[in-house]
């Protein structure tokens, strides 16, 4: 078994993946034994854990991105990371639910930074988002969950929205870089594996 192989094998062990599976680009990291390979494998391992969020948020922020970007084996894996670490259904379901909210509004307030018009800051938006004003994961984490998503959807009125809530908040600079790095890495993760 080539090194390549031997990295692929672990990291699709450590997500619940079957180990002969491989996408087309997965397939050509593997042929092309690149080094890349074990970047890949260390960058994902290393949304598991940080020293400003705690293993559940962890795991429910990397859910959240794995929804946001349709992704069924991300999906199924920080599900039951999650819940292993004492995740319950509801926050879960908030993950999920943040993901979608957040396409919706990122997409939303996207088209109104880019027309920069003052009509369509006047209409109102008929979103519904009462998730928004009593979430069951908290208030900041649910902001954190936000800023993640619209970093990802590149909504930088959205981004700037929530990062100035969470500095309200009293959320440190660090926790919101460390969510962002996450979300970065889960996206880039599900480049290959999807």
């Amino acid at each position: 078994m080539s090194e390549s192989t031997e990295t692929i094998t672990e990291l699709l062990q450590s997500i619940g993946v079957a180990t002969d599976y491989r996408t087309a680009s997965l397939t050509l990291l593997e042929q092309g034994e690149s080094r890349y390979l074990r970047d890949l494998k260390l960058n994902f391992t290393s949304t598991l854990t940080s020293e400003h969020l705690s293993t559940k948020e962890c795991a429910l922020l990397g859910l959240s991105v794995a929804v946001n970007n349709n992704n069924l084996p991300l999906t199924n894996f920080y599900t039951r990371y999650a819940t292993e670490q004492g995740a319950t259904g509801e926050d879960i379901a908030e993950a999920a639910a943040c993901a979608s909210l957040l396409a919706s509004n990122n997409i939303f307030y996207r088209f109104r930074h880019f027309t920069q018009k003052e009509k369509y800051s006047q209409i109102p938006a008929r979103i519904r988002m009462q998730i928004m004003m009593k979430p069951v994961t908290g208030k900041e984490f649910f902001e954190l969950m936000s800023l993640t998503i619209s970093a990802v959807n590149g909504c930088e009125m959205c981004v700037n929205a929530h990062e100035d809530s969470l500095i309200k908040l009293g959320t440190t600079e660090e926790r919101i870089f460390d969510a962002v790095r996450i979300a970065s890495l889960v996206t880039a993760a599900g480049k290959i594996i999807f």
